[in-house]
């Protein structure tokens, strides 16, 4: 009998199990999604994330549509975007729920807090985003336009910078929990990432010029955040680490 068909079974088994729960984290983000095109309906969603530009533009100016479907696929797009992120707990369930029988009890007790952390955060960012940057930023530009232009922006074109302020700002909310990690699985101690702390804010800076549009504001609102996170992730591994040693020195006493 062969010694492979056990472990051909065991392959097979993950990939259905791996199918399994990619089509649940789907089918909870077409659920969602049908009942937010269906109320409040996706030009409603457009509209609520189009207001931040829309309160910096004179009055009674509209957005702009250059192509043919562009004023349906849009709205779709945004729609699908808010189901994913409503749906995102259930979505990290699936991821948590595939690889938990893999994982020790220790790794187990440390990975559901930081999936919920990291969870939270993401959407931090991206409301952080929303109602901080983008109010501050769209002002602070048509401040500067001249009185002979009439902003006019493509709604194309605002989604795809709306997406990527998007992820700039979840993924910087995420720096505590990479902090963490790294200090957890013993990449850098805490005192390495205290001693690099000047380069930190020199790359932060640099990112946010680079991922923001080219004012002072915008780089300036990604980047503070960036060095402020880094600071609390520092603090909070510290704290872990801290906790560590003395439940390690507690169950050294009581041997």
């Amino acid at each position: 009998m062969s010694t492979d068909a056990p472990q051909e079974d065991t392959f097979i088994s993950h990939l259905v199990e791996l199918r399994t729960r990619l089509l649940r984290a789907v089918i909870a983000v077409v659920g969602i999604f049908i009942v937010l095109f269906t109320y409040p309906g996706a030009s409603a969603i457009y509209d609520v994330l189009a207001q931040p530009m829309m309160s910096s533009l004179p009055e009674g100016t509209r957005m702009i549509a250059t192509g043919v479907i562009t004023p349906f696929m849009v709205p779709v797009k945004v729609t699908l975007m808010a189901a994913f992120v409503l749906a995102l707990p259930v979505v990290l369930y699936q991821a948590w729920a595939f690889i938990a029988p893999g994982l020790y009890n220790h790794e187990k007790k440390l990975a559901l807090p930081l999936i919920m952390t990291s969870t939270l955060l993401f959407i931090a960012g991206m409301a952080f985003c929303y109602f901080v940057v983008f109010r501050t930023v769209f002002h602070f530009i048509a401040s500067f336009a001249p009185q002979s232009i009439t902003p006019a922006p493509d709604i194309e074109a605002y989604l795809g910078f709306v997406m990527t302020m998007f992820l700039a700002f979840g993924i910087t909310f995420e720096v505590p929990i990479a902090v963490i990690l790294l200090v957890k699985t013993g990449v850098v101690t805490v005192a390495k990432l205290r001693e690099i702390r000047g380069y930190v804010i020199v790359g932060a800076f640099v990112i946010a010029a680079i991922v923001t549009p080219p004012d002072v504001v915008s780089q300036i609102l990604l980047a503070a955040p960036l060095c402020i996170l880094y600071e609390l992730g520092i603090l909070a591994a510290s704290m872990l680490k801290k906790r560590e040693a003395e439940s390690s020195e507690g169950r050294e006493l009581d041997l």
